[in-house]
């Protein structure tokens, strides 16, 4: 996943409402598509300026607004002063390292989360492993139109797209505070689809911590562990957001959509719950870990110690008649080598054998 912290020494000093980008350097083009719909109709297309954007916007329809790319400051520019946006929402929009927070600007509603996609990568050791991706959803509330700003194209609201397509349920008979629940709705919905991953993989690394782990297992699973960091991050901070929209407070959210808020902050408390089990999995499986590691040490230990147990008497036996004394009574005997080599093997045999009965071995 991303950095846990981010460097911000590069903002000291700079003025309020500064619009310069702060995230991964981008050199795409702004895309900026338009939905404007009420119960009846449904206008869908690809817009190049704000302009027309601002020139759909009426009282008696809902305008969506998605702008893909927030890299571009004369492009923000232009929007906040078409839309009245204020500056320092601006700036927080294309500072992309920001935590999920609400802000409420009378007219204007501005709601900051993370949307988390998942992708599959081949590892060093030609395996393959999950990676998660975060990245910061801007979504401003006003009393016509909703407008989404993403870092980058692509996005988990495809879903949403085609209920409106299709004009399936309330969301075309409702208004923007609805559409802002249903984009809220699939972003939090779409967490689930990555526990369903961090779920598969925890399974597997318990298994491998069981049976063979490796320097590599413990890699995976602090790996797991700083992703599970980074999802609660983005995931504690959006409750606290929900549990203040469904309070009421702003003007903008219409009593009918509380209900279905609440909803959604169900779910966030689940994806809570869930991960926490999670966490506590994983520190569980970095404690086996050790305790495997331990464990085959001292099974390694022990045959060493086994082994140089019994060859101490043997050790003592041979440094006995390897001394060179001329009054030895068994240096002339006919069988004295003979007569040392079984006293040598009885005596191992009889350690063996007792080590053996005491299950040491």
């Amino acid at each position: 996943m991303e950095e846990l912290f981010h460097r911000r020494s590069a903002r000291i000093g700079q003025a309020p409402g500064n619009l310069n980008h702060m995230g991964p350097a981008r050199a795409e083009p702004v895309r900026i598509t338009l939905m404007n719909y009420d119960a009846e109709r449904l206008d869908e297309r690809e817009v190049t300026t704000i302009d027309e954007c601002h020139e759909c916007m009426s009282a008696s329809s809902v305008t969506w607004v998605n702008i893909d790319g927030v890299h571009d400051p004369s492009v923000l520019e232009k929007i906040g002063e078409k839309l009245n946006l204020h500056q320092l929402l601006l700036e927080d929009v294309a500072h992309t390292d920001q935590r999920p927070k609400l802000e409420d600007f009378e007219d204007r509603l501005y709601i900051v989360m993370r949307m988390l996609s998942v992708s599959r990568v081949e590892d060093d050791n030609d395996g393959e492993e999950f990676r998660v991706a975060s990245e910061q959803i801007s979504l401003v509330l006003g009393p016509t139109f909703v407008i989404t700003f993403q870092e980058d194209a692509g996005d988990v609201f495809d879903p949403v797209r085609r209920r409106l397509r299709e004009s399936k349920g309330k969301i075309r008979k409702m208004g923007p505070d609805y559409l802002t629940y249903a984009l809220l709705d699939v972003v939090v919905d779409n967490y689930f689809t990555v526990l369903e991953l961090f779920g598969d993989q925890a399974e597997e690394l318990e298994e491998e911590v069981m049976e063979n782990p490796s320097s590599e297992t413990l890699r995976d699973v602090q790996h797991m562990k700083r992703a599970l960091i980074q999802m609660r991050r983005t995931v504690w901070p959006l409750r606290d957001v929900l549990n203040v929209m469904i309070r009421g407070d702003s003007k903008l959210i219409r009593k009918p959509t509380i209900v279905f808020l609440r909803d959604v902050y169900d779910h966030t408390i689940r994806v809570v719950d869930i991960m926490e089990s999670f966490r506590e999995m994983v520190g569980g499986l970095l404690e086996i870990y050790l305790s495997t590691v331990s464990n085959r040490m001292n099974e390694v230990m022990k045959v060493l110690t086994v082994m140089a147990t019994i060859f101490i008497p043997l050790t003592f036996i041979a440094g006995v008649y390897g001394m060179n004394f001329d009054n030895i009574p068994e240096l002339h005997w006919p069988w004295g080598y003979w007569y040392v080599w079984g006293i040598m093997v009885l005596v191992g045999m009889v350690m063996l054998l007792y080590f053996r009965r005491k299950r040491w071995f």
